[in-house]
């Protein structure tokens, strides 16, 4: 699926942040090898030297390595792969909790509402 930038913000760092939550997800599985720049640059329509620019950052983060013949690759470490994913759901929850307080809500009701509107039943 290919990400809808926002003009507003960097193109790089939009990328950066679709590839992660595809690693994260587990829609790109550890070990996984990753598409070649231009090839991946073509699909996102994106000039390959911004796409080069984003996957040079992942890789400087751990997230994606190179092996000199074969090309890219996700990387296997499991526990950066968790703690990543831990931090991502830790801000995204801050941020709802942050909304609903703003709206009056505590986070009890919070709780109650995500069961209701999340499929569950109380």
């Amino acid at each position: 699926m290919k990400p809808k930038f926002d003009p507003a913000l960097p193109i790089y760092t939009q990328i950066m942040e679709w590839f992660k939550r595809l690693i994260l997800s587990g829609k790109l599985s550890p070990g996984e090898k990753v598409p070649p720049v231009r090839e991946l640059a073509l699909q996102l329509g994106v000039n390959p030297n911004t796409l080069q620019r984003a996957m040079s950052e992942l890789e400087r983060e751990g997230l994606l390595y190179t092996e000199r013949t074969a090309g890219r690759f996700v990387t296997e470490d499991s526990a950066l792969i968790a703690s990543l994913r831990e931090e991502l759901i830790r801000q995204v929850v801050g941020g709802f909790l942050e909304e609903v307080r703003a709206l009056g809500y505590e986070p009890a009701e919070a709780e109650r509402l995500i069961k209701k509107y999340g499929g569950e039943t109380e």
